[in-house]
């Protein structure tokens, strides 16, 4: 990878106006049932799904976030469903490993080289609760990039997130010790920040201005997009997840075209959100 991180996900969302981020999380039970009389296997299903959705939202999305729970609850052969997925996606979009990995020395190492080089992805979400031992094996690798949990968008996050200490949201101190990890460390560091608590979320964009944030939370856990479109119009970078109001717009024949239009509505919605904040 000749272009580091940051570089990669600016052109890509230059290329496609978008903030984007398409969730492939195929789940069996919503995929459209005419796909499982074409395809035998729930591997090929998944395969053929995850195939449609890519080529039917990519001219609207810079990236796509895989997460990893819905590969692996296919057993063994879910590793090989993930792998072919990520090398369906174009290269010039940003692929993200939604593992929430978070142990410490050589398991990390072997997480972050199953990521990183058995999958190729160019990031993935860490859990920071062990500390920088569970994160630092991630940022070894250059032009890759580890989204730290800082603030979830999940309705019970403030019990431990909000705990205060010194002053400070628990939240707070995960921000601060995870921009200094990136400082000396040959990947780069983003935040999980949720759109789900617009406050916390604009106050982390001023604190931390410069830093990649991967939102997630619009959609089905009703996350403000207004205080996204806030975030997105500093000079940071900004993806926005969206996962099942894109992947299961529609259970018929038509779910790609369907999933199209869901991408390409979020993408100039989240675009009118900036600019009549711009205004």
């Amino acid at each position: 990878m000749n272009l580091d991180f940051f570089e990669r996900l600016r052109n890509a969302q230059i290329a496609t106006n978008s903030l984007v981020c398409v969730g492939l999380d195929p789940d069996l039970e919503k995929i459209p049932d005419f796909l499982g009389k074409q395809y035998k296997s729930p591997e090929a299903i998944v395969t053929a799904f995850n195939r449609a959705i890519i080529q039917a939202t990519a001219p609207y999305a810079c990236a796509y976030k895989l997460n990893s729970a819905f590969y692996e609850s296919m057993g063994g052969s879910g590793f090989d469903v993930l792998k072919t997925t990520l090398e369906s996606i174009p290269k010039d979009k940003i692929r993200i490993i939604d593992a929430k990995r978070g142990d410490i020395g050589n398991t990390a190492s072997k997480y972050a080289y199953s990521i990183f080089n058995l999958l190729d992805a160019d990031g993935c979400t860490v859990a920071p609760y062990m500390g920088l031992d569970a994160v630092e094996p991630f940022l070894a690798y250059e032009g890759r990039a580890v989204f730290i949990l800082v603030r979830t968008s999940n309705p019970s996050s403030h019990q431990l997130q909000s705990l205060m200490a010194d002053g400070h949201s628990l939240y707070e101190h995960v921000a601060r010790l995870a921009f200094t990890w990136g400082e000396n460390l040959p990947g780069s560091v983003g935040f999980v920040v949720g759109a789900t608590n617009p406050a916390e979320l604009t106050h982390l964009r001023e604190e931390y201005p410069d830093t990649p944030f991967l939102i997630p939370g619009i959609g089905a856990q009703g996350g403000s997009i207004a205080t996204v479109g806030n975030v997105a119009h500093s000079k940071g970078l900004v993806l926005v997840n969206s996962s099942r109001g894109i992947l299961y717009a529609s259970a018929g024949e038509n779910f790609d075209k369907m999933a199209a239009k869901a991408a390409m509505e979020l993408r100039n919605i989240l675009n009118k959100a900036i600019h009549d904040h711009a205004d």
